[in-house]
């Protein structure tokens, strides 16, 4: 099974790499793995001229391409996304943004490899569930449009530091562990 697991934070090092980090470690043994951060690629932002809804292609040369193949490429995807003011990262939605030639809502639209799974980890510093599930809202809904089957979500909360997940990686190796065996 091709894996992929994207950074969605622009933070390279920070704490959500981490998680991704621990997520390769626990799904990669019988797959093929690959990892990614956001702010590897040069994306820029959508225009809003519609003209991907005639053509299925966007004019703007960047990154967005590169990144799509990627997905196409991946079984199943892993967004793991920490909380910029109770949502995803403006990088990552300046992404979504750019996917609407692969959004199911007009014809014609590019379109991605039938059978995908998508799972989302969401995490915040504070106590309250609401922000992460804010986040898992959006990229399900992401998901959705590119005909991605949402398959699990997992929410962390009072997630700081790398230091905060120490007593954690129990509760993320059982969300790996659903994703290896759907």
């Amino acid at each position: 099974m091709n894996i992929l697991i994207i950074n969605c934070s622009p933070v390279r090092n920070g704490t959500t790499a981490e998680i991704v980090k621990l997520v390769k470690e626990y799904v990669e043994d019988g797959n093929v793995v690959k990892t990614t951060c956001i702010d590897d690629y040069d994306i820029k932002p959508c225009k809003g001229c519609r003209k991907c809804h005639e053509t299925a292609k966007c004019f703007q040369k960047d990154d967005v391409d590169k990144l799509m193949d990627i997905y196409n490429w991946a079984d199943r995807i892993v967004s793991v996304s920490p909380s910029y003011w109770a949502d995803i990262p403006g990088q990552f939605k300046v992404f979504i943004d750019r996917c609407t030639p692969w959004c199911n809502t007009h014809e014609p639209h590019a379109k991605l490899k039938c059978g995908k799974k998508g799972y989302t980890i969401a995490l915040r510093t504070g106590p309250g569930m609401p922000e992460c599930e804010r986040i898992i809202s959006s990229i399900e809904h992401f998901h959705g449009h590119l005909e991605i089957e949402s398959c699990g979500t997992f929410g962390l909360c009072g997630i700081e530091y790398k230091e905060n997940l120490v007593n954690r990686k129990d509760e993320i190796k059982v969300f790996c562990d659903m994703i290896q065996n759907s």
